[in-house]
Protein backbone atom coordinates (compact mmCIF):
# COMPACT_ATOMS: atom_id res chain seq x y z
CA UNK A 1 0.00 0.00 0.00
CA UNK A 2 2.44 2.70 0.37
CA UNK A 3 4.41 1.81 -2.42
CA UNK A 4 1.08 2.59 -4.77
CA UNK A 5 0.95 6.09 -2.70
CA UNK A 6 4.03 6.60 -3.92
CA UNK A 7 3.67 5.97 -7.63
CA UNK A 8 0.10 7.81 -7.74
CA UNK A 9 1.56 10.79 -6.09
CA UNK A 10 4.50 10.69 -8.66
CA UNK A 11 2.12 10.80 -11.04
CA UNK A 12 0.40 13.44 -10.02
CA UNK A 13 2.87 15.48 -9.83
CA UNK A 14 4.39 15.08 -13.58
CA UNK A 15 0.73 15.88 -14.63
CA UNK A 16 1.45 19.00 -13.22
CA UNK A 17 4.69 20.13 -14.58
CA UNK A 18 3.12 19.37 -17.42
CA UNK A 19 0.29 21.69 -17.13
CA UNK A 20 2.36 24.20 -16.37
CA UNK A 21 5.13 23.91 -19.14
CA UNK A 22 1.61 23.96 -21.67
CA UNK A 23 0.26 26.94 -19.66
CA UNK A 24 -3.24 24.85 -19.55
CA UNK A 25 -6.39 26.29 -17.91
CA UNK A 26 -9.38 25.44 -17.75
CA UNK A 27 -8.60 21.56 -17.74
CA UNK A 28 -8.13 21.89 -21.66
CA UNK A 29 -5.27 21.92 -23.78
CA UNK A 30 -3.90 21.98 -27.48
CA UNK A 31 -0.73 21.28 -29.19
CA UNK A 32 0.06 23.60 -32.37
CA UNK A 33 0.86 22.29 -35.62
CA UNK A 34 4.15 23.23 -37.06
CA UNK A 35 4.34 24.96 -39.44
CA UNK A 36 1.44 26.71 -39.76
CA UNK A 37 1.17 28.47 -43.12
CA UNK A 38 3.53 29.13 -45.90
CA UNK A 39 3.78 32.27 -48.06
CA UNK A 40 6.46 33.06 -50.36
CA UNK A 41 7.39 36.57 -51.85
CA UNK A 42 4.63 39.28 -53.28
CA UNK A 43 6.78 37.96 -56.55
CA UNK A 44 5.61 34.43 -56.40
CA UNK A 45 2.47 35.34 -55.05
CA UNK A 46 1.24 37.82 -57.87
CA UNK A 47 3.56 35.92 -60.72
CA UNK A 48 4.79 39.10 -61.44
CA UNK A 49 8.40 39.18 -62.76
CA UNK A 50 11.88 39.66 -60.75
CA UNK A 51 14.24 41.11 -62.15
CA UNK A 52 17.49 39.30 -63.17
CA UNK A 53 19.65 40.48 -60.41
CA UNK A 54 16.86 40.25 -57.42
CA UNK A 55 16.66 37.82 -54.77
CA UNK A 56 13.54 36.23 -54.48
CA UNK A 57 12.29 36.43 -50.87
CA UNK A 58 10.38 33.61 -48.96
CA UNK A 59 8.39 33.91 -45.70
CA UNK A 60 7.75 31.39 -43.57
CA UNK A 61 4.66 31.37 -40.92
CA UNK A 62 7.56 29.69 -38.19
CA UNK A 63 10.97 29.83 -37.59
CA UNK A 64 12.36 27.26 -39.67
CA UNK A 65 15.62 24.99 -39.00
CA UNK A 66 17.85 26.57 -41.84
CA UNK A 67 20.24 23.87 -42.97
CA UNK A 68 17.07 21.32 -43.37
CA UNK A 69 15.61 24.01 -45.97
CA UNK A 70 18.72 25.29 -48.07
CA UNK A 71 20.38 21.72 -48.30
CA UNK A 72 17.22 20.56 -49.48
CA UNK A 73 16.01 22.88 -51.94
CA UNK A 74 15.53 22.07 -55.95
CA UNK A 75 15.63 24.77 -58.16
CA UNK A 76 14.98 24.10 -61.86
CA UNK A 77 16.13 25.08 -64.14
CA UNK A 78 19.63 24.66 -61.69
CA UNK A 79 21.83 27.72 -60.63
CA UNK A 80 23.91 28.74 -58.25
CA UNK A 81 22.54 30.88 -55.58
CA UNK A 82 23.15 32.40 -52.02
CA UNK A 83 20.94 31.90 -49.10
CA UNK A 84 20.46 34.35 -46.67
CA UNK A 85 18.50 34.11 -43.43
CA UNK A 86 16.36 36.64 -41.53
CA UNK A 87 13.35 37.41 -39.03
CA UNK A 88 14.55 34.79 -36.41
CA UNK A 89 14.63 31.80 -39.43
CA UNK A 90 11.04 33.22 -40.70
CA UNK A 91 12.86 34.98 -43.84
CA UNK A 92 15.30 33.26 -46.48
CA UNK A 93 16.24 35.42 -49.48
CA UNK A 94 18.04 33.37 -52.57
CA UNK A 95 19.71 35.44 -54.48
CA UNK A 96 21.68 34.33 -57.49
CA UNK A 97 25.42 34.64 -57.40
CA UNK A 98 24.59 36.04 -61.22
CA UNK A 99 21.72 36.42 -62.59
CA UNK A 100 18.65 34.60 -63.07
CA UNK A 101 17.99 33.59 -66.72
CA UNK A 102 15.92 36.80 -68.56
CA UNK A 103 12.68 35.17 -69.74
CA UNK A 104 12.95 31.90 -67.76
CA UNK A 105 10.17 29.96 -65.36
CA UNK A 106 11.86 28.93 -62.33
CA UNK A 107 10.34 26.34 -60.23
CA UNK A 108 11.47 26.19 -56.61
CA UNK A 109 11.23 22.90 -54.17
CA UNK A 110 11.57 22.00 -50.84
CA UNK A 111 11.47 18.66 -49.52
CA UNK A 112 11.94 17.40 -45.95
CA UNK A 113 12.36 21.23 -45.12
CA UNK A 114 11.66 21.47 -41.17
CA UNK A 115 11.13 23.78 -38.39
CA UNK A 116 12.26 24.37 -34.66
CA UNK A 117 9.54 21.76 -33.71
CA UNK A 118 11.11 19.40 -35.90
CA UNK A 119 8.16 18.66 -38.33
CA UNK A 120 8.85 18.23 -41.48
CA UNK A 121 7.22 19.56 -44.73
CA UNK A 122 7.00 20.02 -48.57
CA UNK A 123 6.74 23.37 -50.46
CA UNK A 124 6.74 24.34 -54.05
CA UNK A 125 6.21 27.21 -56.14
CA UNK A 126 7.12 29.12 -59.62
CA UNK A 127 7.87 32.53 -59.98
CA UNK A 128 9.08 34.14 -63.62
CA UNK A 129 12.13 36.46 -64.51
CA UNK A 130 11.70 39.52 -66.77
CA UNK A 131 12.62 39.33 -70.52
CA UNK A 132 14.79 41.15 -72.64
CA UNK A 133 14.37 44.03 -73.81
CA UNK A 134 12.53 43.38 -77.46
CA UNK A 135 13.52 45.17 -80.52
CA UNK A 136 10.56 46.50 -82.19
CA UNK A 137 11.68 48.16 -85.08
CA UNK A 138 15.00 48.44 -86.83
CA UNK A 139 16.29 50.98 -90.01
CA UNK A 140 17.51 50.65 -92.33
CA UNK A 141 14.61 47.77 -93.09
CA UNK A 142 15.82 44.21 -94.16
CA UNK A 143 17.37 44.15 -97.93
CA UNK A 144 16.46 48.13 -97.81
CA UNK A 145 18.26 49.17 -101.33
CA UNK A 146 19.87 52.94 -101.63
CA UNK A 147 20.10 53.68 -98.11
CA UNK A 148 22.00 56.60 -96.91
CA UNK A 149 23.23 57.10 -93.28
CA UNK A 150 24.06 60.05 -91.37
CA UNK A 151 23.15 62.17 -88.53
CA UNK A 152 19.80 62.51 -89.26
CA UNK A 153 18.92 59.63 -90.81
CA UNK A 154 21.11 56.70 -88.59
CA UNK A 155 20.76 53.39 -87.91
CA UNK A 156 17.54 53.03 -85.54
CA UNK A 157 17.02 50.27 -83.36
CA UNK A 158 13.70 50.64 -81.04
CA UNK A 159 12.88 48.22 -78.14
CA UNK A 160 10.03 48.24 -76.03
CA UNK A 161 11.13 48.89 -72.72
CA UNK A 162 14.39 50.71 -71.55
CA UNK A 163 17.87 49.41 -71.80
CA UNK A 164 19.31 50.72 -68.93
CA UNK A 165 20.29 47.51 -67.42
CA UNK A 166 21.58 46.35 -70.48
CA UNK A 167 24.23 46.08 -72.91
CA UNK A 168 24.07 46.28 -76.76
CA UNK A 169 26.94 44.74 -79.69
CA UNK A 170 26.97 45.22 -82.67
CA UNK A 171 28.96 43.46 -85.39
CA UNK A 172 29.19 45.42 -88.67
CA UNK A 173 30.15 43.18 -92.30
CA UNK A 174 32.41 44.43 -93.64
CA UNK A 175 34.00 46.33 -90.65
CA UNK A 176 33.21 49.89 -89.71
CA UNK A 177 33.34 51.87 -86.83
CA UNK A 178 30.11 53.36 -85.40
CA UNK A 179 29.24 55.29 -82.26
CA UNK A 180 25.87 54.43 -80.94
CA UNK A 181 23.92 56.80 -78.47
CA UNK A 182 20.68 55.99 -76.38
CA UNK A 183 18.19 58.60 -75.93
CA UNK A 184 16.08 59.77 -72.60
CA UNK A 185 13.62 57.15 -73.30
CA UNK A 186 16.59 54.71 -72.92
CA UNK A 187 14.60 52.35 -75.73
CA UNK A 188 15.92 54.50 -78.96
CA UNK A 189 19.68 53.42 -79.84
CA UNK A 190 21.00 55.70 -83.19
CA UNK A 191 24.07 54.42 -84.88
CA UNK A 192 26.14 56.42 -87.17
CA UNK A 193 29.38 55.75 -89.32
CA UNK A 194 32.16 57.30 -87.47
CA UNK A 195 34.27 57.49 -90.69
CA UNK A 196 32.86 57.85 -94.34
CA UNK A 197 31.07 54.86 -95.27
CA UNK A 198 31.13 52.80 -98.64
CA UNK A 199 28.70 53.53 -101.53
CA UNK A 200 27.04 51.01 -103.44
CA UNK A 201 28.16 48.53 -100.49
CA UNK A 202 26.00 45.36 -98.76
CA UNK A 203 26.42 45.56 -94.94
CA UNK A 204 25.45 42.65 -92.38
CA UNK A 205 24.38 44.07 -88.98
CA UNK A 206 23.73 41.11 -86.30
CA UNK A 207 22.93 42.66 -82.63
CA UNK A 208 23.59 41.15 -79.42
CA UNK A 209 22.16 41.91 -75.81
CA UNK A 210 23.28 40.76 -72.40
CA UNK A 211 22.66 42.26 -68.72
CA UNK A 212 24.70 44.21 -67.92
CA UNK A 213 25.62 41.81 -65.06
CA UNK A 214 26.27 39.20 -67.48
CA UNK A 215 29.84 38.40 -68.76
CA UNK A 216 29.49 37.41 -72.66
CA UNK A 217 27.31 38.47 -75.62
CA UNK A 218 25.91 35.41 -75.99
CA UNK A 219 22.39 36.43 -77.05
CA UNK A 220 21.93 37.21 -80.68
CA UNK A 221 18.56 38.90 -81.02
CA UNK A 222 18.72 40.21 -84.49
CA UNK A 223 20.69 40.06 -88.15
CA UNK A 224 19.52 41.78 -90.98
CA UNK A 225 21.17 43.19 -94.46
CA UNK A 226 21.30 46.54 -96.43
CA UNK A 227 23.17 47.84 -99.37
CA UNK A 228 23.72 51.68 -99.11
CA UNK A 229 23.34 54.47 -101.94
CA UNK A 230 25.82 53.68 -105.14
CA UNK A 231 27.95 56.85 -105.94
CA UNK A 232 26.22 59.72 -108.04
CA UNK A 233 27.14 59.11 -111.94
CA UNK A 234 29.84 61.20 -113.18
CA UNK A 235 28.01 62.13 -115.98
CA UNK A 236 23.83 62.87 -116.56
CA UNK A 237 22.64 60.88 -119.06
CA UNK A 238 21.58 62.25 -122.36
CA UNK A 239 18.61 60.70 -122.27
CA UNK A 240 16.44 63.06 -120.19
CA UNK A 241 13.98 60.83 -118.83
CA UNK A 242 16.81 58.57 -117.66
CA UNK A 243 18.13 61.70 -116.29
CA UNK A 244 14.89 62.12 -114.20
CA UNK A 245 15.52 58.18 -112.76
CA UNK A 246 18.94 59.33 -112.11
CA UNK A 247 18.15 62.17 -110.17
CA UNK A 248 14.95 60.77 -108.20
CA UNK A 249 17.72 57.87 -107.49
CA UNK A 250 20.88 60.66 -106.27
CA UNK A 251 19.71 63.20 -105.27
CA UNK A 252 19.61 63.84 -101.57
CA UNK A 253 17.54 66.22 -99.58
CA UNK A 254 19.66 69.13 -97.39
CA UNK A 255 17.03 69.77 -95.33
CA UNK A 256 15.13 66.55 -93.68
CA UNK A 257 11.78 68.22 -91.82
CA UNK A 258 9.25 70.09 -94.05
CA UNK A 259 8.96 70.29 -97.92
CA UNK A 260 11.79 70.89 -100.14
CA UNK A 261 12.20 71.98 -103.74
CA UNK A 262 15.98 71.06 -104.81
CA UNK A 263 17.24 72.70 -107.93
CA UNK A 264 20.49 70.98 -109.51
CA UNK A 265 21.75 73.58 -112.52
CA UNK A 266 24.46 71.02 -113.68
CA UNK A 267 21.42 68.33 -114.30
CA UNK A 268 18.36 71.26 -114.79
CA UNK A 269 16.36 68.74 -112.40
CA UNK A 270 13.97 70.14 -110.25
CA UNK A 271 13.16 67.46 -107.30
CA UNK A 272 10.64 68.09 -104.29
CA UNK A 273 11.12 66.41 -100.84
CA UNK A 274 8.80 66.31 -98.07
CA UNK A 275 10.45 65.45 -94.49
CA UNK A 276 13.69 64.17 -96.62
CA UNK A 277 11.75 62.02 -98.55
CA UNK A 278 11.91 62.49 -102.50
CA UNK A 279 8.05 63.08 -104.00
CA UNK A 280 8.50 63.85 -107.85
CA UNK A 281 11.56 64.93 -110.04
CA UNK A 282 10.69 67.47 -113.51
CA UNK A 283 13.34 68.85 -115.99
CA UNK A 284 13.46 72.59 -115.73
CA UNK A 285 15.34 75.47 -117.42
CA UNK A 286 17.32 77.80 -115.25
CA UNK A 287 19.05 81.22 -116.58
CA UNK A 288 21.24 81.00 -119.53
CA UNK A 289 24.77 82.17 -119.62
CA UNK A 290 25.44 86.18 -118.44
CA UNK A 291 21.38 85.49 -116.99
CA UNK A 292 22.25 82.70 -114.50
CA UNK A 293 19.49 81.91 -111.65
CA UNK A 294 21.40 82.62 -108.69
CA UNK A 295 22.71 79.76 -106.22
CA UNK A 296 22.12 79.47 -102.64
CA UNK A 297 19.27 78.94 -100.16
CA UNK A 298 15.62 80.92 -100.81
CA UNK A 299 11.65 80.21 -99.76
CA UNK A 300 8.91 80.76 -101.71
CA UNK A 301 8.13 84.78 -101.10
CA UNK A 302 5.10 85.28 -103.15
CA UNK A 303 2.11 83.12 -105.43
CA UNK A 304 0.17 83.97 -108.45
CA UNK A 305 -1.54 82.05 -110.68
CA UNK A 306 -0.89 83.90 -114.27
CA UNK A 307 0.78 87.16 -113.27
CA UNK A 308 1.75 89.82 -116.56
CA UNK A 309 5.87 90.30 -116.76
CA UNK A 310 6.20 93.99 -117.97
CA UNK A 311 10.01 93.53 -118.20
CA UNK A 312 9.34 90.66 -121.03
CA UNK A 313 5.81 91.43 -122.20
CA UNK A 314 4.91 87.60 -121.37
CA UNK A 315 2.90 85.61 -119.25
CA UNK A 316 4.57 83.68 -116.32
CA UNK A 317 1.96 80.67 -114.97
CA UNK A 318 1.95 78.99 -111.64
CA UNK A 319 4.24 82.13 -110.65
CA UNK A 320 6.16 81.72 -107.37
CA UNK A 321 9.20 84.31 -106.43
CA UNK A 322 12.19 82.66 -104.41
CA UNK A 323 13.06 86.44 -103.88
CA UNK A 324 11.51 89.31 -101.95
CA UNK A 325 12.30 91.45 -105.36
CA UNK A 326 10.66 88.99 -107.37
CA UNK A 327 13.46 89.27 -109.83
CA UNK A 328 13.89 85.39 -109.54
CA UNK A 329 11.22 83.00 -109.15
CA UNK A 330 9.35 78.98 -110.48
CA UNK A 331 7.43 79.47 -113.39
CA UNK A 332 5.80 77.33 -115.96
CA UNK A 333 6.81 77.74 -119.28
CA UNK A 334 6.15 81.32 -120.21
CA UNK A 335 3.07 82.40 -122.77
CA UNK A 336 2.51 85.27 -124.97
CA UNK A 337 -0.80 87.40 -125.48
CA UNK A 338 -1.32 85.92 -128.95
CA UNK A 339 -1.03 82.54 -127.56
CA UNK A 340 2.30 81.25 -128.45
CA UNK A 341 4.18 79.43 -125.28
CA UNK A 342 7.66 78.21 -125.13
CA UNK A 343 8.28 74.96 -126.06
CA UNK A 344 9.08 72.30 -123.65
CA UNK A 345 11.97 71.13 -126.37
CA UNK A 346 13.88 74.03 -123.95
CA UNK A 347 13.48 71.93 -120.89
CA UNK A 348 16.99 70.67 -119.34
CA UNK A 349 18.35 73.22 -121.39
CA UNK A 350 19.35 76.42 -119.43
CA UNK A 351 17.69 79.44 -122.01
CA UNK A 352 16.03 81.14 -119.29
CA UNK A 353 16.30 84.91 -117.95
CA UNK A 354 17.07 83.63 -114.70
CA UNK A 355 13.99 82.16 -113.13
CA UNK A 356 13.18 78.28 -112.98
CA UNK A 357 11.01 77.33 -115.71
CA UNK A 358 9.11 74.31 -115.54
CA UNK A 359 6.73 71.93 -117.77
CA UNK A 360 2.83 71.71 -118.40
CA UNK A 361 1.64 69.91 -115.93
CA UNK A 362 4.94 70.15 -113.66
CA UNK A 363 4.26 73.73 -112.56
CA UNK A 364 0.75 73.46 -111.49
CA UNK A 365 2.07 70.75 -109.60
CA UNK A 366 4.91 72.30 -107.65
CA UNK A 367 2.41 75.28 -107.55
CA UNK A 368 -0.31 73.71 -105.85
CA UNK A 369 2.28 71.58 -103.17
CA UNK A 370 4.28 74.07 -102.07
CA UNK A 371 3.12 76.66 -99.73
CA UNK A 372 4.59 80.15 -98.91
CA UNK A 373 7.36 79.77 -97.00
CA UNK A 374 8.94 76.66 -98.42
CA UNK A 375 12.37 75.95 -98.65
CA UNK A 376 14.32 76.50 -101.91
CA UNK A 377 17.57 75.37 -102.65
CA UNK A 378 19.35 76.21 -105.69
CA UNK A 379 22.52 74.48 -106.21
CA UNK A 380 25.09 73.18 -108.83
Amino acid sequence: MPTRKIKKHHISLTFAALIAVLGISGGFFSVQAYPRIFTTSAYAEKSENLQEDESLVVNFSDSMIAGTVSNKIEIIPNIPVDFSWSNAGKKLMITPKSIWIPGEKYTINMRGAKNIMMVESDFSFNFNVRSYPKLESFYPAPEQKDVIIDIEDPILAVFDKSLIDYQLKFEIDPTEEISHTLDSSGKRVKLVFKNEYKKGQRYNITVYIKHKKEKDFSRKIYETSFETLPPKPLQWSDDFSQRLVQAKKYTVAQIKEGKLIDVNLKSQVMTIFENGKVLDVFLVSSGKRGMDTPEGSFQIQNKSPRPWSKTYGLYMPYWMAIVPSGKFGIHELPEWPGGYKEGANHLGIPVSHGCVRLGVGSAERVYNWAEIGTSVIVHN
